[in-house]
């Protein structure tokens, strides 16, 4: 049968349970059991698709289309596997379905009720994954703290399943904080004590305790959180504050949580980890040959889980190219033509990330355009490529008052215009184009030396597209048509020849990018700048010496 952890987290939020969740998820892979991991959202909102990622951080897209939580990311980054709509459920969606099925008569005139209707909901989707035995370990991350009254009905399903199922198929794992106190230069245990109680008046008792923190526990210390908390003493685990997520499964396997996770569920059949790319992985992140420097503009740069998986696909490529990537966050609404210079003549590279709304663009656009213009690597994502196409309408085609009919509905001309489907829709919530898509590469191009293939699937989460209507007029004036969809020649791709890199995607290609299956995009990219800070670095060299011989 299959078996089921559960990971709740007390004190604080963002203690990084998503985090704990996919490093003990990737130990168990590595040891070859086949392993999900699936998050349960307490918000009333359906998924996060309309939220703004001040909120609640970057709206993960999944293969099959689901606007999903961030932390469906770092699952899919550590383990290289797809999730999909069932790997992220909300309160929302929970309540949604038992309405809808009071509404249509299904409970027969019964009182619905949080215990056991919601529950019960709750329940069915927490073991939905393992259903048929495709895998042998679901790990279920809760959101949230222990004593929200979110939560509640989250953790009084945890509290039925761990009586429902037998003792060795569920097992709970407690994430908490144990801060320092620098006055007293001690580490206190207080809150990890009220959490556990909380949870354990809950009716959820924890089988480990992971422990967030900035110095070691010794020996005392553990002791005496399991005696206070009714664990054994193996069973609280150390986990220390680490230079990159990616150290965080190298830290557990050397606290041994994924072998007294083994135990305690009954696990025999299993061999010691492979972890041998992924060590190499962390040396090259470690202990880079070169680096570069990248201007990130975006609409959301002060919160860096708006760009969550942005960031890491760098982290990727960085070590595919032995580089540290340095991002620095660009704000475009203080970029003019005048200043253009000052604000991006240190960068090595320009990403334009996406976004929606018109806040910040005529500075995307000037960005861009000196990108162009001086040969800066560039890279436009969504709606950075539409502000490429913007820009290159202007500057080049002469079309002056060129725009997309999202910032501009009355534009005289819309060389980006909303998706004809998409002018039927009334609600926001999940009805964009989401998901994955194939895109049709044409030879003897930039796109197809980097993707080396014909054909190619990428995630897409947008409304607005290319305007067709203009497209023969872009490619006579050089910007290269390199990719579509072949079904409806939707514009995907498009790039300047004469250029050191430029392109523009209207996909996401962050959101597949992996530790072991980095962004193909997102490696030339590095690489691009890499050479392009070597030649200025050289030109520099160059010109000292003329200087000195002058």
């Amino acid at each position: 049968m299959t078996k089921y952890i559960f990971v709740t987290g007390g004190v604080t939020s963002s203690l990084g349970k998503g985090i704990i969740a996919a490093s003990l998820a990737k130990l168990l892979q590595a040891r070859g059991l086949s392993v999900t991991i699936q998050k349960f959202d307490p918000y009333i909102n359906v998924d996060p698709g309309t939220l703004n990622p001040y909120e609640h951080g970057e709206c993960f897209v999944t293969e099959d289309g689901a606007e999903t939580d961030l932390d469906l990311g770092h699952y899919e980054r550590f383990l290289n596997i797809f999730t999909s709509q069932q790997n992220n459920v909300t309160t929302g969606r929970i309540y949604q379905t038992v309405i809808n099925k009071e509404r249509a008569g299904d409970y027969l005139g019964k009182t619905v009720q949080v215990v056991p209707h919601i529950t019960d909901e709750i329940k069915r989707r927490m073991l939905s994954l393992g259903k048929d035995n495709r895998y042998d370990i679901v790990i279920t991350e809760i959101g949230g703290t222990v004593g929200d009254i979110e939560s509640l009905p989250f953790v009084e399903a945890v509290r039925q399943l761990q009586w429902d199922l037998p003792e060795e198929n569920c097992l709970v794992v407690h994430l908490t904080l144990i801060p320092y106190l620098r006055a007293a230069k001690e580490l206190k245990t207080k809150p990890t004590q009220h959490s556990v109680k909380m949870l354990s008046q809950e009716g959820v008792h924890p089988d480990i305790i992971v422990c967030r923190t900035e110095k070691p526990l010794n020996y005392e210390i553990r002791r005496k959180i399991a005696q206070f908390c009714n664990v054994k003493t193996e069973a609280v685990i150390e986990a220390a504050d680490a230079p990159t997520i990616y150290e965080v499964p190298l830290l557990m396997v050397r606290e041994k949580l994924d072998l007294i996770c083994l135990q305690k569920l009954n696990i025999t059949n299993y061999r010691e980890p492979e972890l041998g790319y992924w060590k190499e992985f962390l040396d090259r992140i470690k202990y880079p040959r070169t680096s570069v420097t990248v201007g990130l503009i975006g609409k959301y740069v002060e919160l860096q889980d708006a760009y969550k998986s942005i960031l890491e696909a760098f982290v990727h490529a960085g070590s595919v190219n032995e580089c540290k990537v340095n991002v620095v966050n660009v704000h475009s609404e203080h970029i003019t033509v005048d200043n253009a210079h000052e604000k991006l003549g240190h960068l090595d590279g320009l990403l334009v990330a996406p976004g929606f709304g018109v806040r910040g663009i005529e500075g995307k656009i000037v960005a861009i355009q000196y990108a162009r213009e001086v040969g800066l690597p560039f890279f436009g994502i969504c709606l950075g490529m539409q502000m490429a196409v913007i820009e290159y309408a202007r500057n080049v085609l002469g079309l002056k008052h060129a725009h997309s009919t999202e910032m501009d509905k009355s534009t005289v001309d819309p060389v980006i215009d909303m998706m004809e489907e998409q002018k039927k829709v009334t609600k926001l919530g999940a009805t964009m184009r989401l998901g994955a898509y194939p895109c049709a590469i044409a030879p003897n191009t930039l796109a197809h030396r980097i993707y080396k293939a014909d054909l190619i699937s990428e995630r897409h989460r947008h409304r607005w597209e290319f305007n067709n209507s203009y497209r023969e007029a872009f490619e006579r004036a050089g910007l290269k048509v390199s990719g579509v969809n072949p079904e409806t020649d939707l514009v995907e791709i498009v790039e300047l020849a004469d250029h050191p890199f430029f392109i523009g995607v209207q996909y996401h290609p962050e959101l597949k990018s992996t530790v072991e299956r980095p962004a193909p995009l997102f490696v030339h990219f590095i690489d691009a700048a890499r050479q392009y800070s070597e030649k200025r670095s050289l030109q520099k060299v160059m010109g000292t010496a003329e200087g000195e011989m002058a």
